[in-house]
């Protein structure tokens, strides 16, 4: 299953409401990716930098990870997550080969093709 790294924030409410009432998230957060055929791997808090929190979780395609994104985004407790496919040492070189054979024929904006590229 592919691999996926969200980081984002709480909104002030949900860190008001959770100093108040501590909680580990990480029950609520394994149960909605198991809901959405995915698995959490991790759920980090990260206090004394730019996000509240990091997850490190697997989902089977790329629709079950924007499912869980948009439903935590709609509960309106974090705001601003990020997302990122996390790829393994050989996913990573295999996109870099494909990646390789598609620059041959791709020439860049404002830059002449180089010889054996087509326009």
């Amino acid at each position: 299953m592919p691999t996926y790294i969200s980081y984002g924030r709480y909104s002030r409410d949900a860190m008001r409401g959770m100093l108040a009432h501590p909680e580990d998230r990480t029950g609520p957060v394994s149960r909605l990716f198991e809901s959405c055929g995915g698995r959490l791997i991790n759920y980090f808090l990260t206090p004394g930098c730019e996000f509240d929190w990091v997850v490190l979780a697997e989902a089977p395609n790329e629709e079950s990870m924007i499912t869980v994104v948009l439903t935590v985004t709609g509960t309106g407790g974090v705001a601003n997550i990020r997302t990122a496919r996390a790829l393994t040492g050989p996913e990573a070189m295999q996109m870099l080969q494909k990646s390789s054979e598609a620059a041959r024929s791709f020439k860049s904006a404002g830059h002449a093709a180089s010889p054996g590229q087509t326009a």
